[in-house]
């Protein structure tokens, strides 16, 4: 497995599952199977209400928990609640997580934030993030916090590079994971003909182009299935890499264009919903 160097030193996969959209009993499965193939990077959340089922799956895979690099994110009704990480932890059924993030920079994300450097101090998280901070969120975090964070989570594609919020990114070493990696919905990006052509010289579809470009660009990646077949095609993107003028022909796809836009009134949305934790 390729894996990436953060900036405190850890280290983490280059790809690994996302748990986004799946059911306890399809995240279970997933997490599983996953494990069981390769994978050593599990992603999940709050919000995902799939936590404890992600727990089970990594019990039922047999990988020692020390081998799993383990990813979850506060919700905001979590900010300012002081057992959300211990809460969380439970539900996961694990002593410590390898990254944790803040979800969204609604409510008291700052509350959320140093939730986050408290949980690393006392060793409950080796890693944290933010997940959705770009433009403003992130230009005043930089100014209050204690500890920079390992990791961002965002919209990231061919289509959408992140080329400004990359800029701070190198300033403090924070890597980038990527979401909607694929696009969204949309079948253009799969379809465009330099990945259906790079497709065929490296034995690969275009989605796992994609993949590839994603974690030569410095990203990690973490697309999510419940169908274990995907999953694994998912995980085959090792085995080849693009050139330097390949990658120069694939950035001239980027037109700065997102799939999702975040409102200040689903932000609001945001900090006063709370998952059903009951569920998971």
């Amino acid at each position: 497995m390729e894996t990436i160097k953060l900036n405190n030193g850890l280290t983490c996969p280059v790809i690994g599952l996302g748990t986004f959209m799946l059911s306890p009993a399809d995240a279970e499965n997933s997490v599983r199977e996953a494990l069981k193939m390769g994978y050593r990077l599990i992603d999940t959340a709050n919000a995902y209400v799939n936590e404890r089922a992600v727990g089970r799956g990594m019990k039922e895979s047999k990988v020692k928990r020390e081998n799993i690099f383990l990813s979850t994110k506060l919700w905001p009704s979590e900010y300012e609640n002081e057992n959300a990480v211990d809460e969380t932890l439970e539900r996961l059924g694990v002593d410590y997580v390898d990254l944790l993030y803040i979800h969204q920079p609604a409510g008291n994300w700052l509350a959320g934030y140093r939730q986050l450097e408290k949980a690393c101090k006392e060793g409950k998280a080796k890693a944290i993030g933010i997940s959705n901070f770009e433009g403003k969120y992130i230009e005043e975090l930089q100014t209050k916090w204690e500890i920079a964070p390992q990791f961002i989570q965002v919209e990231a594609h061919p289509y959408f590079t992140q080329k400004e919020l990359r800029k701070t990114l190198d300033k403090y070493g924070i890597r980038l994971m990527s979401w909607y990696p694929l696009g969204h919905g949309d079948k253009s990006l799969l379809q465009e003909p330099v990945f259906e052509k790079l497709g065929e010289k490296y034995g690969k579809t275009p989605a796992q182009v994609i993949l590839r470009w994603h974690t030569q660009m410095g990203f990690v990646v973490i697309p999510g299935s419940k169908n274990v077949d995907h999953i694994r095609d998912n995980l085959n993107i090792l085995d080849f890499t693009l050139t330097d003028a390949e990658m120069a022909e694939i950035a001239n796809l980027d037109k700065d264009m997102r799939y999702y836009h975040r409102t200040d009134a689903q932000l609001e949305q945001f900090a006063s919903w709370r998952p059903d934790f009951e569920k998971a």
